[in-house]
């Protein structure tokens, strides 16, 4: 879906400026994005697998939730509305906790530039994997992984992406300080 979106700088900064986000993706303007890592107390992680029609990393095994901000939405809310979005779980404001920034600069072989600041945050699952619900256009699938033997085992077929192991670690070791 496209859906208008913020235009920052290279530092992050609102520059006022607004776009589709087709746009963005076609001249490489960076905007905000959102990861939603949710973890279980026995230490897995889910992650959702790409739906086949994605353009970027279609069928790949993935952060549990990620997407863009809209136009003048807050960075918090846009986390809660993606994750209830593609999984259909409800999170309470402080429940869900902001690990870091990261920049992000790609440029993808089908043409899309990727310059995003991903707005990185952690929260606990509280229901049950079968009551999630999924939406089709973005996920195929929901599993539970167990983080540690991933960052371990970089052999994984189609599982996460091995040029980002350290922000992996990063958010591994964020989620042991909260389990």
């Amino acid at each position: 879906m496209d859906e208008l979106i913020d235009i920052v700088d290279e530092f992050g900064n609102y520059t006022g400026k607004t776009c589709l986000k087709s746009e963005a993706h076609k001249f490489g303007y960076f905007h905000p994005t959102v990861h939603i890592w949710i973890y279980t107390s026995d230490q897995q992680i889910l992650l959702q697998k790409r739906a086949l029609t994605k353009k970027v990393f279609p069928g790949l095994w993935d952060i549990s939730v990620a997407g863009h901000v809209a136009a003048g939405e807050n960075i918090e809310e846009a986390a809660l509305r993606e994750v209830y979005e593609e999984i259909g779980f409800s999170i309470a404001p402080e429940n869900l906790y902001k690990i870091g920034t990261r920049k992000h600069m790609v440029n993808h072989a089908n043409g899309i530039i990727d310059n995003e600041f991903h707005h990185v945050y952690i929260t606990k699952l509280t229901v049950p994997i079968h009551q999630l619900k999924i939406q089709e256009e973005e996920v195929d699938e929901l599993k539970l992984f167990e983080l540690k033997t991933l960052l371990k085992t970089k052999e994984l077929s189609n599982t996460l992406l091995p040029q980002y192991h350290d922000y992996y670690s990063f958010v591994y070791d964020e989620i042991l300080k909260n389990i």
